[in-house]
């Protein structure tokens, strides 16, 4: 680590880890099951002469915003519109060494949000044997739509992001 780093007084909040019941008890977020939802669509919303880009997911009531990259954009989007480049991006590279491992995508879920980033996770499937793989959500839904896998939202990842 380098020299000047070392000393540094200045620390950093750490994030708790996920789902810890005592914070939402504080909170008073309650938990039940994931709810499953659906890439509504990419919305771009330009502020300060800069463009910012969302992922919209929704369980047909409801509809969950979340800020994404524009690579992360435009896999969602070509995946979506059934685009196919010339050569495997990443992750459509990820999805085809996934089915070379003889995997699936069993399932990705939105299962936190924590100083307004959000977190997710990938669920593979191999034979009976199932992996959880942390993922940002962005990269998380542009695998689940390459596999047609669902995608859940945890009921307090929507009420989190109502709050004020």
């Amino acid at each position: 680590m380098p020299e000047e780093f070392e000393d540094s007084e200045e620390k950093y909040e750490v994030p708790p880890a996920f789902f810890p019941e005592k914070d939402f008890e504080e909170a008073e977020v309650v938990l039940t099951e994931p709810i499953e939802v659906r890439v509504d669509g990419i919305y771009i919303a330009e502020n300060d002469n800069q463009a910012h880009q969302f992922v919209a997911l929704t369980d047909g009531d409801e509809k969950l915003m979340i800020s994404i990259g524009s690579p992360e954009a435009k896999a969602i989007l070509d995946c979506l519109e059934q685009e196919v480049p010339d050569r495997p991006m990443t992750h459509d590279l990820l999805r085809n060494v996934i089915d070379r491992l003889g995997a699936t995508v069993g399932r990705v879920v939105i299962d936190d949000l924590w100083h307004n980033v959000y977190y997710a996770k990938v669920y593979l499937l191999k034979g009976t044997e199932e992996f959880e793989i942390d993922a940002r959500p962005s990269d998380a839904i542009a695998i689940a739509v390459r596999f047609q896998a669902p995608i859940f939202v945890q009921s307090k990842v929507f009420q989190l992001s109502h709050r004020d």
